[in-house]
């Protein structure tokens, strides 16, 4: 079967505005397509300075994605005087979830700590919170985000995303029955995806 990976990131305001396609694509052609969730690694470091600037250039994008998508966008992480926009914490979380309880477990998540970034503007850095997102044994999760396994297999991720040609977030990548691969680059509408 055709298999169409996502390379994804939880922190990146278009694949929140991508997410309604995700799930209409998982929802409507699970007969048609597998699917895989590959974390991108947007900003691992925290690498964005927290000021005005920064939150004017997150403001700009927000109300892009919301003009393209129609996603919410809460403005409340914008009020908050320090915040460090490291995805880090949540791209190794969906990972832990993803390698304890499989690619269906990891989207519920991915989509779950998505949506209270940025609808309601909950800080996903915390390892706390995260956790708290948490459907399945929040222990078992716990120790394995812990783990060098964890570790390497993010960084396999981010590694697999280059490889595969995924240098923007979204991406999509699909994989026919015979291997050949395709990616294409950044935010498209459902009907450009079925197109790929």
């Amino acid at each position: 079967m055709t298999q169409l990976i996502f390379v994804l990131d939880p922190m990146c305001s278009w694949c929140w505005g991508f997410h309604p396609i995700i799930e209409t694509l998982r929802n409507d052609h699970a007969d048609t397509y597998t699917f895989a969730l590959v974390m991108g690694g947007l900003r691992t470091t925290g690498q964005m300075e927290w000021n005005a600037k920064s939150k004017a250039y997150l403001k700009q994008n927000w109300d892009a994605v919301t003009q393209t998508t129609g996603q919410p966008f809460s403005p409340q992480l914008l009020n908050q005087t320090a915040f460090d926009y490291n995805t880090y914490p949540a791209c190794k979380a969906v990972i832990t979830v993803r390698e304890l309880w499989g690619e269906d477990a990891a989207f519920s998540y991915f989509s779950k700590i998505q949506e209270v970034f940025y609808a309601q503007g909950t800080d996903i850095t915390d390892i706390e919170l995260l956790t708290s997102y948490v459907t399945q044994d929040k222990n078992r999760f716990l120790d394995f985000y812990h783990t060098d396994r964890a570790e390497l297999l993010m960084h396999h991720d981010f590694a697999k995303a280059r490889s595969m040609g995924a240098n923007a977030f979204p991406s999509t990548v699909k994989i026919d029955e015979d291997g050949h691969m395709v990616c294409v680059n950044g935010y498209k509408c459902l009907e450009d995806i079925l197109k790929i």
